[in-house]
């Protein structure tokens, strides 16, 4: 079994990638670089494992840290770091996962491409002493726990522990809507100091390799050190990225309205743009539900979830966070059709809940990307 370590000389290779294809969130990589940095100086190793080696009976769960990204903007992220050296909510949730299954993990993939929820997660496997999946559930980030490929293939998401911020302990065993475990998680963690951590899908490591979305760590690594490469060159590190995973340009612009809520443990925006350059005739509008969810172009449908819409900065090519736009800041958008796997889970009657533009305040069907350009 070749496990392979991530280093000092990943780390901003690694964000870089992960803030892209956090389509707006994930968690900001400033905390997922405090994160890995205290755990080196605190001697944890980080170790990933691709999910073609793992042993079919092996057990393998998923999780994350559950919040708004506007509550976790909020919080003082030192103060954080040192609660979580004896309180760390997503090792409570991994314990009460193992006693709820009778059995040891051997293995933990992440829910998401994220700034903080892939680091959280290397920091956990390097904390309890095992290799994370080389992969994720969705090959970039998503507001909803059951927006996943492991629910199109037959994996169930329960039982999830869930563990807010005060210490409060729920355990959902079973569910008969696909949404009620998250809607449930928001309720605690909203009530429970806006921060929370669970535990869920735990499945063999037979069943990983059919759904998972693969090598997705390693990608960003990849995929993050050319842009980085591309700045430090002098190219233009957008379209370096765009050419490498054969994106669309969708636009260019600059935001001219936004509207922003914060709700339910979610952070709502809607955003109009006007065009600049190539696209100075034109506007834009965007939804956004932590992530980016859906775009319209002149008043023409150009991407819906789970198809990536990647925000990027035109200058530098770094991932937009959606706290950080403002009126009158210039972005790209670069869209990315997303995984065949979890094309196959909109196909399954609970990915059809899962997924449905509802989830997002919208009454649009998903059209694939390529159909729509």
């Amino acid at each position: 079994m070749a496990l392979k370590k991530i280093n000092r000389e990943d780390l901003e290779p690694l964000l870089e990638g992960l803030a892209i294809f956090g389509t707006g969130g994930g968690g900001s990589p400033d905390w997922g670089r405090e994160i890995i940095l205290n755990d080196f100086k605190r001697g944890r190793e980080y170790t990933i494992i691709d999910p073609d080696e793992i042993e079919d009976d092996a057990v393998v769960v998923s999780g994350g840290i559950m919040g708004s990204v506007k509550t976790l903007d909020n919080m003082n992220f030192d103060e954080l770091l040192e609660y979580w050296e004896d309180n760390f909510e997503l090792e409570v949730a991994f314990r009460e996962m193992e006693r709820e299954l009778g059995k040891k993990i051997d293995y933990f993939v992440p829910f998401e491409m994220g700034g903080l929820n892939t680091p959280v997660i290397l920091s956990l496997g390097a904390r309890v002493g095992i290799p994370v999946i080389d992969g994720d559930a969705l090959g970039r980030a998503a507001p909803e726990t059951q927006m996943t490929s492991f629910i199109g293939h037959g994996i169930s998401l329960t039982p999830m522990p869930l563990i807010d911020h005060d210490g409060n302990v729920v355990i959902v065993r079973k569910a008969i809507n696909p949404v009620y475990p998250d809607q449930i998680g928001r309720f605690i963690i909203t009530r429970g100091g806006g921060l929370g951590a669970n535990n869920h899908y735990p499945m063999s490591g037979g069943q990983l390799k059919n759904s998972v979305i693969p090598n997705t760590i390693s990608r960003a690594i990849e995929i993050g050190r050319s842009v980085i490469n591309a700045r430090n060159n002098g190219e233009d590190p957008v379209q370096v990225f765009r050419k490498i995973v054969s994106g669309i340009n969708i636009f260019n612009g600059k935001v001219k309205e936004i509207s922003e809520e914060e709700a339910e443990g979610f952070y709502f925006i809607k955003i109009k743009l006007s065009g600049l350059e190539k696209d100075n005739n034109s506007s834009c509008e965007l939804i956004i539900k932590n992530e980016t969810m859906a775009c319209w172009k002149n008043g023409e449908l150009q991407i819906v979830f789970p198809d990536l819409l990647c925000m990027l900065d035109p200058k530098t090519g770094r991932g937009i966070m959606s706290i950080e736009l403002k009126e009158n800041l210039e972005l790209k958008l670069v869209a990315i059709p997303c995984h065949e796997r979890l094309r196959e889970a909109l196909k399954h009657a609970d990915g059809k809940i899962a997924f449905s533009s509802k989830r997002y305040g919208q009454n649009i069907k998903y059209v694939p990307l390529e159909e729509l350009h």
